[in-house]
């Protein structure tokens, strides 16, 4: 929650790619008869050659093969892992979708990996097929020869699947194009910014709106099956933790209790509990609220804020925010409550943190020597890593496979707007995700069902 947190910090390949997660870059490595692999662990970076066949269109199809094609192709090279190779210099063509591949000719342009695709549309429904062909070794990829269909309106999603599948084949990772962010989106002088919750693709399409700006909305957070947000609501003229239906867009507070504020909530693994802050004559303690019975707990009991609470994946921990020490810092407790133990361990001040859905790292929001960072630990606060360095960064949410971050970054000024940012775990493919205008608070959902 930006608003709590700034009140503790004040605003001042060779053909084959092995694929080993370290937290330094991607380098390409030779292996003779092996699947094209990407490996991320060493500082050299060397973006895999990868042709993208237009799709086929199979029966009306129209623009749905080419927009397809093009969404595959930008959800692959946004990773920075992927150098497709611009069609005009493809020496083949591809027009049946069970035509023989000439392999010759990919590798003569250098591709490692070729996908091909087609598509067909009968009323509302569509049918999106595709393979991933390992052009060294004249095979399709295993596993990489799939079909999907659903309705037009979800063309999207049939590429981000597509994409998925290609990206997991050669990473050995989990995939992330077919999931959804929600977000605050702000529009107004910054004086008087109105708020409101919206969601979209992980990429900044098909935006869809789920408030009004009557209320200031902040942190929203996407239960573990996405068909759940919690956010802080304004709306009855203090903070109060709201729970919103995806679907229906019903909405009810949480645990309102006469003067208290509640605010930074966030689901447990299994999606029975919250866990939030609760403020009440100026002390913040951390409180977790059984969604179906209302049964609460309190989980600390300090005189100092603490806040920003995240579960670990398996549900046993949860880390922290607390200034007990005089500064924020990062702490680390069982999920049934108790004194935590310190981890952050660096100059300055950390708070935000989230547990990645892997359990092997936890991001945070890092102010030190006027600048902001987003960096990552390990759940012992050994090997942290500043990943980003701006005028202000805050507030991280993991992608499902535990391996890119998104982010809130504002600039400076008068006129500074908040933007929303992307950046892997190596700290190299930093981008800015499209909004419509000034965005912040972003939480990533599970992958879709």
């Amino acid at each position: 929650m930006r608003s709590v947190f700034r009140a503790i910090l004040p605003v001042g390949v060779g053909l084959a790619l092995a694929v080993g997660l370290a937290l330094s870059g991607a380098a390409p490595v030779l292996a003779q008869n092996a699947p094209p692999r990407i490996v991320i662990g060493s500082g050299v970076i060397e973006p895999m050659p990868i042709a993208i066949a237009g799709f086929i269109d199979e029966g009306g199809a129209g623009d749905y093969a080419r927009e397809i094609s093009r969404v595959v192709q930008s959800d692959l090279e946004g990773t920075g892992f992927f150098r497709a190779i611009p069609e005009d210099a493809h020496i083949s063509r591809v027009t049946s979708f069970d035509s023989t591949v000439a392999y010759e000719d990919w590798k003569a342009i250098n591709a490692q990996v070729l996908v091909t695709g087609a598509v067909s549309v009968s009323g509302d429904r569509i049918t999106v097929k595709f393979r991933a062909h390992d052009v060294f070794n004249g095979t399709t990829l295993e596993g990489a020869a799939l079909q999907f269909a659903g309705t037009t309106q979800g063309w999207r999603r049939m590429a981000h699947k597509v994409a998925d599948v290609v990206y997991s084949k050669i990473t050995g990772e989990g995939g992330y194009f077919d999931s959804r962010v929600v977000f605050v989106s702000e529009s107004g002088p910054k004086n008087e910014r109105l708020k409101r919750l919206a969601v979209m693709d992980y990429d900044g399409a098909n935006v869809q709106y789920l408030t009004d700006s009557a209320a200031i909305v902040l942190a929203p957070r996407f239960s573990p099956t996405g068909d759940r947000i919690l956010y802080t609501s304004y709306e009855s003229g203090f903070p109060r933790i709201t729970l919103m239906d995806v679907g229906s867009l019903d909405r009810r507070s949480l645990d309102e209790q006469p003067g208290t504020m509640t605010f930074a909530p966030r689901f447990s693994p299994d999606g029975g509990t919250v866990v939030f802050s609760l403020e009440r004559g100026g002390n913040t303690d951390i409180y977790a609220l059984n969604v179906s019975s209302g049964g609460l707990s309190q989980l600390t009991n300090a005189p100092s804020i603490e806040t920003a609470p995240s579960f670990s994946p398996d549900g046993s921990q949860i880390v922290f925010e607390s200034d007990r020490t005089g500064t924020p810092q990062i702490y680390v407790m069982p999920a049934s409550g108790g004194e935590g133990q310190r981890i952050s361990g660096g100059q300055g001040r950390y708070g935000t943190p989230v547990w990645s859905p892997r359990g092997d790292l936890i991001a945070f929001t890092k102010q030190n020597a006027g600048r902001f960072h987003i960096g990552v630990m390990r759940s012992d606060g050994s090997e942290e890593r500043l990943l980003t360095a701006s005028f202000l960064d805050e507030g991280p949410t993991w992608a499902p496979n535990g391996r890119v971050l998104m982010f809130t970054r504002e600039t400076s000024g008068a006129g500074g707007q908040a933007s929303l940012w992307s950046v892997d775990i190596t700290g190299r493919n930093l981008k800015q995700i499209p909004t419509e205008g000034p965005a912040s608070d972003p939480a990533w959902s599970p992958l879709l069902p």
